[in-house]
């Protein structure tokens, strides 16, 4: 069977970023059971309500919903099971030193595979208020409105 290339996108968390200001990022492999990696390459998961924390030295992705297998039997998953991050020490020793710091959470971005191997990019992110969310919605609505007064003008109409 041949190996797999490139990266193949299982799912995304469109709402983390609206919600979140995002520091940083990193990306780390997950501990899955059998069932579970057939769930995922089928396109099956849901990062929305999930989120990531540090628990004695170890990373941990809880409240991510991979739906059981359609084929699986006894052997079959949790949907909404505890998973480990697979992560350096240096990253989970710093990622803990700024969870520490008032405000900040640990959210996951995307569910991919890498080559093969499931990798989930979580981030750093700090809560935004309601203005935040209105005030950049604004300003992508306000970016939109300026490309395309910039390409009806190349195309030679008038405002």
């Amino acid at each position: 069977m041949p190996k797999e290339q490139g990266r193949k996108l299982i799912a995304q968390n469109k709402k983390a970023r609206h919600d979140y200001h995002i520091e940083d990022t990193w990306e780390a492999g997950i501990v899955l059971q059998g069932t579970e990696v057939k769930s995922l390459r089928q396109g099956r998961a849901s990062l929305v309500d999930g989120f990531a924390e540090i628990d004695n030295g170890e990373a941990w992705l809880l409240q991510v919903h991979i739906p059981e297998y359609s084929q699986g039997t006894w052997t079959n998953h949790a949907a909404r099971r505890k998973r480990k991050l697979l992560l350096n020490r240096h990253e989970i020793d710093k990622i803990e030193k700024k969870l520490g710091d008032k405000g900040y959470t640990l959210v996951p971005l995307s569910l991919y595979f890498s080559d093969g191997r499931a990798k989930v990019e979580i981030a750093l992110a700090k809560g935004k208020k309601s203005f935040d969310k209105r005030h950049a919605l604004a300003e992508r609505q306000a970016n939109r409105e300026k490309v395309e007064a910039v390409q009806r003008r190349l195309k030679g109409h008038r405002d």
